[in-house]
């Protein structure tokens, strides 16, 4: 992910800063993607794993990384809550 894409990027949700998903909670994420139990805002299940993920900056909302592109669509995001709660 280019450092100067991420210093000028937002959530389209909240508005806020994003930052990379570190690799402990990207582990978190991709578990509980495995185990069935992660749906997108557009309450699709989702089935791959992620490589690289983005979060807002308050920790709530989680986005995909594609092939190093930022999949920045509210009804792509993760609630993070669903991974962690």
């Amino acid at each position: 992910m280019d450092k100067n894409l991420l210093d000028i990027i937002c959530c389209p949700v909240t508005r806020l800063p994003l930052e990379i998903l570190d690799a402990a909670r990207l582990d978190t994420l991709n578990a509980a993607i495995r185990n069935g139990a992660v749906k997108n805002a557009s309450d699709e299940a989702v089935e791959e794993d992620f490589g690289e993920a983005l979060i807002s900056r308050d920790g709530r909302l989680v986005y995909p990384v594609r092939d190093g592109i930022p999949i920045l669509l509210a009804e792509e995001s993760i609630q993070w809550s669903q991974v962690a709660g």
